[in-house]
Order: C-alpha cells, then sequence, then structure tokens
C-alpha cells in the first residue's frame, strides 16, 4: 500500500510540475530594423541597451552613459522606418553616441 501512496503522490507532483518555459535566443548580429520596429515598445530598449554595451566594449570602454540610451533607442527607431533591410548593428553604428 505504501507504493501506491508513493507512485500516486509522484504522479501528482508530475502533473502539477510548472510546463517548462521555451528560452528564446537572439543572435543580435542578425537583427533587422523591420524586426526591431515589430518589436513591442518595451522590448525595444533592452536590444538597443546590449548593443550600447557591445560597442563599448569594442572601444575598450567599460560604461555605458544612460542619458543616451532613451534617446538613441529612439534614434535607432526612427533611421530604422526607413531602412528595414539594414541589421541593426549596422544601424548602431551609424547613430550611436
Amino acid at each position: 500500500m505504501n507504493k501506491n501512496i508513493a507512485a500516486a503522490a509522484i504522479a501528482l507532483g508530475i502533473g502539477f510540475a510548472p510546463a517548462a518555459q521555451a528560452q528564446v535566443v537572439l543572435d543580435l548580429s542578425l537583427i533587422t530594423c523591420k524586426q526591431l520596429t515589430e518589436l513591442p515598445d518595451e522590448q525595444a530598449p533592452f536590444i538597443t541597451a546590449w548593443l550600447a554595451g557591445y560597442f563599448s566594449s569594442k572601444v575598450d570602454r567599460s560604461t555605458i552613459d544612460l542619458r543616451y540610451l532613451d534617446r538613441n533607442t529612439k534614434v535607432a527607431t526612427q533611421y530604422c522606418n526607413s531602412h528595414p533591410s539594414e541589421t541593426l548593428m549596422q544601424v548602431i553604428e551609424k547613430t550611436a553616441k
């Protein structure tokens, strides 16, 4: 009888285990302007913040000036509206401060 209770407890536990969340991996070197403009407004700053860090590290800077983060997101998004096929990395190189 103890085996039945243990088996039922295990089955019940498995049945109520939370579903695994799918992990999404983005290759930011491939994101196009079109894809950026299609993102929800709250997600674009995360992408541009990562890119700001990436480009800062390329010039051996360990800081990001947060005053420019919102500005750079807006400038990149505006630029992307008229250049949908360019990659976001190309745009950031052209427009970021």
